[in-house]
């Protein structure tokens, strides 16, 4: 699986902004969205080849999402990368237990993400 688009998931316009930057500067499509609520339906529409998902967000937080996500039929495949300050060992495990692929911890890395995002696709 090769990614091209990705869909950020952050309340924060800033974190939006800042991780939204370091994937368009590394060549790839980039979507966004500020809600759990709303990266469950723009995963089905836009269908990214990832979803980056933040956390600690009002309504549906990033945990939930990711299990939605990982358990719908039309949206499972799409890999999550949970990106959150949560940087608790019991987060992490609790997020890959949601269907999550990865953990990164912010603030983000810009090398470290590439890299996460390229084992994806080994």
């Amino acid at each position: 699986m090769s990614v091209k688009k990705v869909l950020v998931v952050d309340d924060s316009p800033t974190e939006r902004h800042a991780i939204s930057e370091i994937l368009r500067r590394a060549g790839f499509e980039v979507s966004t969205c500020d809600s759990g609520e709303e990266a469950v339906s723009q995963a089905k529409i836009l269908r990214p080849d990832l979803v980056l998902m933040d956390v600690v967000m009002p309504g549906l937080n990033g945990f939930q999402a990711t299990r939605q996500l990982s358990r719908d039929d039309a949206t499972k495949h799409i890999p999550v990368i949970i990106c959150t300050t949560k940087s608790q060992e019991t987060d992490k495990i609790w997020g890959l237990r949601q269907g999550a692929r990865d953990y990164v911890v912010k603030p983000v890395v810009a090398a470290d993400l590439l890299d996460k995002i390229s084992r994806l696709d080994a």
